[in-house]
Order: structure tokens, then C-alpha cells, then sequence
């Protein structure tokens, strides 16, 4: 190699180390100029105070409704309808027969058991006649007794079994039956209720029946007559939750309007308050994140924000029930917490 081409070749090297230490340099300051601006970011946050207060939460549930007392007639035997005594809307007395049934059909024993308590209760009468001659020991007269008690018995139940009578007093809500249908054992066949005080029964979940407590007021209404809301109280608290919809059956109790327009059977709102007692410890409801399972809030503190896992209580819409995870007067965000993060830097600017 000659002399001129060394020098050239020795140029070329120094230019490409002089670019290489150039563009290193110069990333450098990229990157700290970068990373500068990161960590001066700061979020502007509006706060609140976790504070003691009555916190008056009201709830809406749907319900059903039947009779103070009710009673389905059913069948017990399948045989032929042969008379219906009742009608929707009439009134009927306790042991009132509703429905009859064929009692020559081959499923009644009706005329059977009849003729066994009349035989039953001629030897009954038969043998008193001979105890009170002495002709006979008390032992028959006994056993005579016991014979017409059992004839007695049988007649009673065949009898229950082609006349259907009604076990309480009320008025007649439903008849499912015609005349000479074939009934089903079990089948209802007429309904009957005291509908001057109605019961509605409606569900309450974990949370909320933890603040409710029987002769506790409820007020009911229906979605077609809104206007018309009559009070009532609760009378029942299930101590165990269904095993399927893991709630609480509730019932309460109330005095139908002057025309009995609430009938059994319909659907119906309640309006009940479930505000915890006393003054409980509660945030904005804007401070509370939940993803459906577990809630947080971000607590602010020497200018950086903090996640705290958090057990909400009742909320009224504006403002939410805190039992675990905050103390009286600590500051949450309220404003701006989707861009904060664990120990983010914030700036309070309180409107």
C-alpha cells in the first residue's frame, strides 16, 4: 500500500468513530429529556372527604301478591266434575263445597264407606242398648265404638274426596274447572282468599336484608296505577337464603284499597328503605371503582394517590357506604382517577 492510500484509508476510520460517539451523545440527551418528562408528570385530581352522615337509601323490588289467607282446592282423586257450586268474585264460607266429583265413579269410595258408617253406627247403637241391659260387657261396647270411629273416619275421607270444600272464608280468585272435565290428583281446581289484606313476597339479596327488620314500613304500588300506593309492614324474614338465587324470600303485609283492586296473583313494586343505621362512614360515589367483585378507591396522601381495596355498603346514587378499608377523614379522588395509578403524583384542584 502507498502512502496516499494509507491516509485516506486512516481518514476514513476517524470520520466513522467521530459519527458513531456523535449519534451515542445524542441519544443520551433524547433519553434524558424522555425520562425528565415522565417523572414530572403530575394528575390533577378533585378530592373528597370520607365523612359520618344519615345516608337515606331507598330500593325498588318486585313482588307477587296473594290473600292474607289462601287456599287451593285440588283434587285427590281423578273422576268426572259433576257440579260447580262457585264462581270468580262471589264470596264463600269457611266449609263451603266448591267442586263435586262423581261419587259413583270407580276411583270414589264414596257409597262404600257411607254404607259401612250407617252399618257402624246401627251396631254401635245396638250394643249401648245391651251394656245399658247388662247383656253385654263393656269390652263389646268398646270395640263397637271403635268400629263406627274408623266407619266414621273412612266416611269422612271419602266424602272430602268428591266434595271439595274450602278450609278458609274469603273470595273465589280462580276456578280452572269445567263441568265433566276428568281432574288430575293434585290439579288446582279452585283458588280462594281474604284479599282484604294482601301479602307480597319479593326477594331481597345479602347486602340489603342486613338492613331490614320486621314492622319495618314498606310502601306497594302497581305499574299500571302508580298513584295508588298503600303502605304495609314487613311480617317475614327468611333466616336463609335460597340455595339457587342465593336471596332472601321477604313478605310484607297491607290493607287492600276500599274496591279490593290489588287481586292475588299480580305483580307488584315495593319501595322499602334499606339506610344503614346511625351514621355510617361514606365517599362520593364517583370514588369507587369495582370491576363486579372487589371495590377500591385511590386515598391521596402527601401529593400521591394510593389503592385501597375497599367493602361498600348501601349507596343512595350520591353517595356510598364504606365498612371496610377507610377511617374518618381521609381524602379520596373523586375526579380523574382513570389516569391514576399506585403512588401517581396528583395535584388537587378542587373546584
Amino acid at each position: 500500500m502507498n502512502v496516499q492510500s494509507f491516509s485516506l484509508a486512516l481518514m476514513a476510520v476517524l470520520g466513522g468513530s467521530s459519527l458513531l460517539t456523535s449519534g451515542c451523545g445524542q441519544a443520551r440527551d433524547d433519553q434524558s429529556k424522555s425520562g425528565s418528562g415522565v417523572a414530572a408528570q403530575i394528575v390533577p385530581v378533585e378530592t373528597a372527604v370520607a365523612g359520618r352522615a344519615p345516608l337515606i337509601v331507598t330500593r325498588e323490588y318486585t313482588g307477587s301478591l296473594e290473600g292474607e289467607e289462601q287456599a287451593n282446592i285440588v283434587a285427590k282423586i281423578s273422576e268426572r266434575v259433576t257440579a260447580i257450586n262457585v264462581s270468580v268474585g262471589i264470596r264463600v264460607r269457611k266449609g263451603e263445597v266448591t267442586v263435586g266429583l262423581d261419587k259413583r265413579g270407580t276411583s270414589s269410595q264414596y257409597y262404600q264407606a257411607e254404607a259401612g258408617y250407617r252399618n257402624a253406627g246401627k251396631s254401635l247403637e245396638r250394643m249401648k242398648s245391651l251394656y245399658a241391659e247388662g247383656a253385654v260387657a263393656l269390652q263389646s261396647l268398646d270395640g263397637a265404638q271403635t268400629a263406627y270411629d274408623v266407619a266414621k273416619a273412612n266416611f269422612d275421607a271419602a266424602r272430602s274426596a268428591v266434595e271439595l270444600w274450602t278450609p278458609i272464608a274469603g273470595v273465589v280468585t280462580a276456578v280452572n274447572v269445567s263441568l265433566g272435565d276428568l281432574t288430575v290428583p293434585g290439579e288446582v281446581l279452585v283458588t280462594v282468599a281474604d284479599i282484604d289484606r294482601m301479602k307480597v313476597t319479593f326477594s331481597l339479596n345479602e347486602t340489603d336484608v342486613t338492613h331490614v327488620a320486621l314492622g319495618q314500613e314498606a310502601s306497594v304500588y302497581s305499574e299500571a296505577k302508580p298513584e295508588g300506593k298503600v303502605a304495609g309492614k314487613l311480617i317475614q324474614l327468611s333466616k336463609s337464603a335460597d340455595v339457587r338465587s342465593r336471596s332472601f324470600e321477604v313478605k310484607a303485609l297491607f290493607a287492600n284499597t276500599p274496591d279490593r283492586w290489588f287481586k292475588p296473583g299480580m305483580f307488584v313494586k315495593v319501595d322499602l328503605s334499606i339506610s344503614p343505621p346511625g351514621k355510617p362512614l361514606a365517599v362520593p360515589a364517583s370514588a369507587v371503582q369495582t370491576d363486579g367483585v372487589t371495590s377500591r378507591v385511590f386515598v391521596i396522601r402527601g401529593g400521591r394517590s394510593f389503592q385501597v381495596p375497599v367493602t361498600v355498603g348501601a349507596t343512595d346514587g350520591e353517595r356510598t357506604a364504606i365498612l371496610q378499608g377507610l377511617a374518618e377523614h381521609d381524602t379520596v379522588a373523586t375526579v380523574g382517577i382513570n389516569n391514576l395509578k399506585d403512588s401517581s403524583r396528583v395535584t388537587v384542584v378542587n373546584r
